[in-house]
């Protein structure tokens, strides 16, 4: 089958920075600002290093972010120094699983090295640090600094000038403050920015899509170990559930790349809130329904990744309104999105959680039929999950407490039947298709057969 992604890889970094930005108390669009700074100044080099590998050390170094904590740890034992080792390990990998070039991995490995040799690698300094390092260094800091003016740039390039800084790069970056800023106001559209900067490139084929979102999803997974494997386990799952539940192959792959990139959003909540042990408070749970937010925010800001980031979206809503973060109810909740509602509510309860262990493969299928009974997720996707999932089909359950013959009538009503009509096809009488009606309204909470038909397309009821 041709290829349908018109997603880049510039795209996909462009919404990667942009969640980066919001779990690191960053304005959205830092990372791409810095990035495109970070390539104007190495034009400016009478050498300088092939752009896109600046661009892509820029979009991808994000652990050196860390700030004052980086300098601290940096000072500490060896412990803390090997978390940051980690961070430019896991960096590194991720960069080559996007199908990065081996001078960006490489670079990578760099992202806590100084020019005075202060750093990490250890003693690694001067001219031996990658350029497009040692560039992107420099502009990361400058970008922010620059929001109070340029007196700050001159401030904090004259203060880290040969320590942190390459001394040649703070004179150029010194001569033309407002040349590398031109026309990076806080208000553009960084997908468009970064493709005029970076270079378009061609759209990542469908495997190639697929298989640079599951790299996101493990970085995003990495973000707690309570996470680990999560997206991935959920895209495996609502692949599998999909078609089950009558999905075509286009929303089937649909719903696999959303998964993969459900919890993109997690980066902007701060571990304190996803380690907790103790139950959340009211602000701290709203911080949580927040991530749905954001992972919809920062892909959807993309161009090609805002279907992607419409089902993502949906994770952790519910039928009834109760779910996040829209609060969407019923037929506002497209079956791709009801499918992966079911998959992430399933394989959550499979990993434990600081307040709880995990569920048993069936402890969790009873939990996930409940709420189906209960009207909160949908009866057919979540059939489909369960089978996906390996257990036994369930009997049939519908919502509202409807017995299967109640279905059958309301089925037919909705489709414009009338009472002797749905007597005639079922082989009773008026009479009891008429206290079949009544029953129904009652259940439904519904009056007329408008509502009643609306309640059967909400929950699926009509084949």
């Amino acid at each position: 089958m041709a290829s349908t992604s018109t997603v880049r890889l510039t795209d996909l970094l462009t919404a990667v920075s942009l969640a980066v930005d919001l779990g690191l108390g960053q304005p959205a669009g830092h990372v791409a600002r810095s990035a495109v700074v970070a390539a104007r100044l190495n034009d400016r080099l009478d050498h300088p290093d092939d752009r896109r590998t600046v661009f892509d050390v820029a979009m991808l170094g994000w652990p050196r972010r860390l700030g004052k904590k980086a300098a601290v740890m940096l000072d500490a034992g060896r412990s803390a120094q090997e978390s940051l080792r980690s961070h430019c390990q896991v960096t590194a990998q991720v960069a080559e699983r996007l199908g990065m070039s081996e001078q960006v991995i490489a670079a990578l490995t760099q992202i806590f090295a100084r020019w005075d040799g202060k750093g990490l690698p250890a003693e690694l300094a001067g001219d031996d640090i990658a350029q497009a390092v040692r560039t992107w260094q420099i502009a990361d800091v400058v970008e922010v600094h620059h929001r109070r003016g340029e007196d700050a740039v001159h401030a904090v390039c004259t203060q880290r000038r040969g320590t942190q800084f390459d001394p040649s790069l703070v004179d150029l970056v010194l001569a033309d403050v407002d040349g590398l800023f031109d026309g990076l106001d806080p208000n553009s559209g960084w997908d468009e920015v970064l493709r005029r900067e970076r270079g378009v490139g061609p759209p990542l084929g469908d495997a190639d899509l697929v298989r640079c979102l599951e790299a996101v999803g493990d970085w995003i997974d990495l973000k707690s170990a309570w996470f680990s494997g999560h997206s991935r386990g959920v895209a495996e799952l609502a692949g599998a559930a999909a078609p089950i539940a009558g999905l075509d192959p286009d929303d089937t792959g649909l719903v696999i790349r959303a998964a993969l990139v459900s919890d993109v959003g997690r980066s902007g909540v701060s571990n304190t809130i996803w380690d907790k042990t103790d139950p959340l408070s009211a602000t701290e749970m709203e911080r949580v329904r927040m991530h749905s937010y954001l992972t919809e925010r920062s892909l959807g800001r993309v161009d090609g990744l805002a279907p992607i980031a419409r089902v993502a979206a949906m994770a952790h809503e519910r039928l009834d309104g109760s779910g996040y973060h829209r609060g969407l109810t019923g037929a506002a909740i497209g079956l791709p999105g009801r499918v992966l509602a079911a998959a992430d509510a399933y394989h959550t309860k499979l990993q434990p959680r600081p307040h709880r262990p995990a569920f048993t493969p069936t402890e969790a299928a009873a939990h996930l039929q409940a709420e189906a009974d209960a009207g909160r997720l949908d009866a057919a996707a979540v059939a489909a999950t369960l089978a996906a999932a390996g257990h036994a089909a369930p009997p049939v359950r519908a919502p509202a407490g409807l017995t299967a013959r109640e279905v059958e009538v309301l089925a037919l009503i909705a489709g414009g039947s009338t009472n002797r009509q749905v007597a005639r096809h079922l082989g009773i009488s008026p009479k009891t298709v008429g206290h079949h009606v009544e029953h129904i309204y009652t259940k439904t909470g519904v009056s007329t057969r408008a509502a009643a038909t609306l309640f059967a397309m909400e929950h699926r009821l009509i084949r």
